[in-house]
């Protein structure tokens, strides 16, 4: 239910800026948050992609002194009317960040997903993983990122495809495949070890096996994993046609989701389900790493997630529902604001 305390002098409804480079995994995370601040009181939802020229793209950002000379023409622009909420993730949205509560006179509340790794009073609300430290009297600290899965939306992006999973019987394994990252890796030898596991897991179950491959797996190790798995009852997607993912999650009764994706895994951990950890290649001793680790101990701790060992164990816990108290706190403080004004 919208919460009717909330109310903007006008009468009309909040406007959201959901900002981003467009990337998906980053998009979802301010669409997500937007989307669970809509869900509890009236609002409209804009999405803003930035986007700057290649010249400028990779400069850091205290030397993008003039951002909105710096864009691409394809980008959204960025100017009045300023919204009631600017909600942004990503490098490339920081220079705009930075400057919108000079730039709205104080009138936009300033919301920055992730570590801004710069000046943190030039937000109004910085919202971080716990993994990163993010320390401040402005900063929540939350397990994972905010997203936008809620049993609602599962159970809707599952009608389309009710019709095709009436050939198969349950249980059903979800396997959710990430690729290479600054961190992790994904070998041809480890490819094939995950896929004998993950096929001996199926067949002593008597499952449907459910899998997904990204578009950062290697090419190698996604052949080994399709090749090893494609006589398995069930749905392999590679990347054609419409993607199955939120039908995967909606109809799994275990899901399997390799270490290098926080996204996926918070994601699996938001049905209440049991989320398997997949093992990959460590690409270094990088500080990325150990806070990869970090964050998986955590999601250990509450109870959603264990290391994936051959078995498929169940075990119940609350689903991870950080992103609605992550909308909670935005509307906390624009309450607050209204109040002191």
């Amino acid at each position: 239910m919208p919460d009717d305390t909330l109310h903007i002098p006008e009468g009309r409804p909040l406007t959201i800026w959901a900002v981003s480079d467009g990337r998906a995994g980053i998009e979802n995370q301010v669409l997500g948050l937007a989307q669970a601040i809509e869900r509890k009181t009236h609002a409209q939802i804009v999405t803003r992609h930035i986007r700057y020229r290649r010249l400028f793209d990779r400069w850091p950002t205290f030397l993008k002194l003039w951002p909105d000379r710096m864009l691409k023409r394809d980008s959204d622009p960025v100017g009045p009317p300023w919204p009631d909420i600017w909600i942004a993730a990503g490098r490339a949205t920081l220079p705009h960040s930075l400057r919108m509560k000079a730039a709205s006179q104080g009138k936009t509340l300033v919301v920055q997903l992730q570590d801004p790794r710069e000046n943190l009073s030039a937000f109004d609300l910085v919202i971080a993983p716990q993994h990163d430290e993010v320390l401040g009297d402005n900063v929540l600290s939350i397990l994972g990122a905010p997203h936008r899965i809620t049993q609602d939306r599962l159970a809707t992006e599952f009608k389309p495809w009710a019709e095709r999973f009436k050939a198969f019987k349950g249980p059903f394994i979800a396997v959710l495949i990430g690729g290479k990252s600054k961190s992790h890796d994904l070998s041809a030898a480890r490819a094939e070890s995950m896929a004998a596991d993950i096929r001996r897991a199926v067949m002593a179950a008597g499952a449907t096996l459910l899998l997904t491959i990204s578009r950062r797996t290697p090419a190698v190790a996604r052949d080994i994993l399709v090749n090893a798995l494609k006589d398995l009852p069930g749905i392999i997607y590679t990347g054609e046609g419409d993607n199955p993912y939120f039908a995967f999650l909606h109809k799994a009764d275990h899901i399997l989701v390799t270490e290098d994706s926080i996204n996926m895994a918070v994601e699996a951990a938001a049905t209440g389900k049991p989320v398997h950890i997949l093992s990959m290649d460590r690409r270094s001793a990088l500080k990325s790493t150990r806070k990869f680790d970090a964050f998986h101990r955590t999601l250990q701790d509450y109870g959603a997630a264990r290391p994936f060992n051959g078995e498929l164990r169940s075990w119940s816990y609350t689903p991870l529902n950080e992103t609605a108290r992550a909308a909670e706190a935005v509307i906390a403080r624009l309450k607050s604001r209204a109040t002191s004004s």
